[in-house]
């Protein structure tokens, strides 16, 4: 089991709400191609996409799975929603604390991601509560996990990842030419050149960035067309350990968030969970059971 510094981790408790379905303008946007869409996009209690499920196909444009939230949606970029954002990590525990239906009030669920730009936590509610839910309903979660550390790996940097996660996803610490590595199960491993909305952004503690699809032919070949709600991805030659950046030989790990998107430049968006500095600690490969679903039993795989 790997080392970490769990103990020393400080648990906090943010409260927000279900965010409503987000739209800038009922005129038509404009895809890669010159065409003109207009779709569901972020925000509300998506019934029908859940973790699990592909980031591809859906009539929709950044479409976030589960239930959406927020803590001020008129101040998205204020002191009370950025932290938020920032005090929950994918793993965490939520709880609806406020309901107008009051048999599921105390019922649970998971923090999945958080999307930047729009500045939402995404959480994952089994889907007979998410029935009952409205976009009043107000959610309690218990930060924990920034500032996580793994003590026989100072190389590498890791941000959003509850220690509930790390224990639960495929990691095996192995020697290489003397040196300690980790090998991480990933569903796919993304060329860093296909990094688009959100690179240079310093805030890898919130938000995510976009994997571009423009040019489906490249996403195919590197065998992101499957990509599901919840993967856990490597980027390769990409750094984000003090932001997002392009670096040879780095690896980021992290997790499909939302769906894909039709704007250039964008596309499925991945917030970051460990990063190293080049120097070939993390080591990916392909298991085809990488997804946060698959690990704690929720989306499409939660029990019955």
């Amino acid at each position: 089991m790997l080392k970490t510094n769990e103990k020393n981790l400080v648990m906090m408790s943010v409260q927000g709400k279900v965010a409503n379905p987000w739209k800038r303008s009922a005129s038509p946007s404009v895809d890669h191609e010159g065409k003109s869409f207009a779709l569901p996009g972020t925000g509300g209690i998506v019934y029908n996409v859940r973790i699990g499920d592909s980031v591809y196909g859906w009539e929709g444009d950044h479409i976030e799975p589960g239930v959406s939230s927020a803590a001020d949606e008129k101040e998205r970029y204020g002191g009370l929603n950025t932290g938020y954002n920032f005090y929950p990590c994918i793993g965490n525990e939520a709880t609806i604390v406020g309901a107008m239906d009051k048999t599921i009030v105390g019922k649970k669920g998971v923090v999945t991601g958080h999307h930047g730009g729009i500045e939402h936590v995404i959480i994952d509610f089994p889907k007979k509560v998410m029935e009952k839910m409205t976009l009043k309903d107000e959610i309690l979660i218990k930060g924990f996990g920034q500032g996580l550390k793994l003590i026989d790996f100072p190389n590498v940097k890791c941000w959003n990842l509850s220690p509930e996660l790390l224990k639960k996803m495929n990691i095996k610490e192995k020697t290489l030419k003397k040196d300690k590595i980790l090998e991480i199960g990933v569903a796919g491993i993304i060329p860093g050149e296909l990094m688009g909305s959100g690179v240079g952004s310093m805030a890898v503690g919130t938000g995510d960035y976009d994997i571009m699809t423009q040019d489906w032919e490249f996403i195919k070949k590197h065998k992101l067309d499957k990509l599901r709600f919840g993967d856990i991805v490597a980027i390769v030659n990409h750094d984000n350990r003090f932001g997002r950046c392009y670096r040879q030989k780095a690896v980021t790990i992290g997790i499909i968030i939302h769906s894909d998107c039709m704007l250039a430049g964008h596309g499925p968006g991945v917030a970051t969970l460990m990063a190293d500095d080049a120097t070939g600690v993390l080591n990916p490969i392909i298991d085809k059971n990488a997804n946060i679903g698959q690990m704690l039993k929720i989306g499409i795989f939660e029990k019955k």
